[in-house]
């Protein structure tokens, strides 16, 4: 499934429910479902900078693909962090650093999160849009 069909699919899993309350309780089910990050990821470099909850975010190369894990310690921020995740992980970094996120604003959550959420979230793009840079230029240096 590629980025566009993914985004599609939570914007269409959002548009079903009715009000806010329903939406936040999809998010927080989409956290629940995440498997939890294993302690030896929980590092200090593993943390987001930005976000008040504290938000970890691994990412590994697998192949041409990177994979993401995730984890945070607040119920609506991890599902925030699943559907990151859900969106990203397995993509290469080229099609990462080409895909805004644009279920974000199409699903609502940019105007319906709090200040303080959104701006966790905008961080765990922008850190999830550095490791595709750094994993891309690995990639362009690697011997054929």
């Amino acid at each position: 499934m590629t980025i566009a069909e993914k985004q599609a699919e939570i914007i269409a899993e959002f548009e079903k429910l009715s009000d806010w309350e329903a939406r936040y309780q999809k998010i927080i089910e989409r956290g629940k479902a995440m498997p939890d990050l294993a302690e030896p990821y929980k590092l200090e470099k593993n943390k987001v900078k930005g976000c008040q909850s504290t938000v970890w975010l691994h990412a590994e190369l697998e192949g041409d693909r990177v994979k993401f894990l995730g984890d945070s310690d607040a119920m609506i921020v991890r599902g925030l962090v699943a559907l990151v995740l859900y969106v990203y992980s397995g993509e290469t970094p080229q099609t990462i650093l080409a895909t805004p996120p644009d279920f974000i604003a199409k699903t609502g959550l940019g105007s319906h999160l709090s200040q303080t959420r959104a701006n966790g979230l905008a961080a765990m793009i922008k850190q999830i849009k550095n490791y595709a840079i750094a994993f891309d230029f690995l990639l362009k240096r690697k011997p054929a």
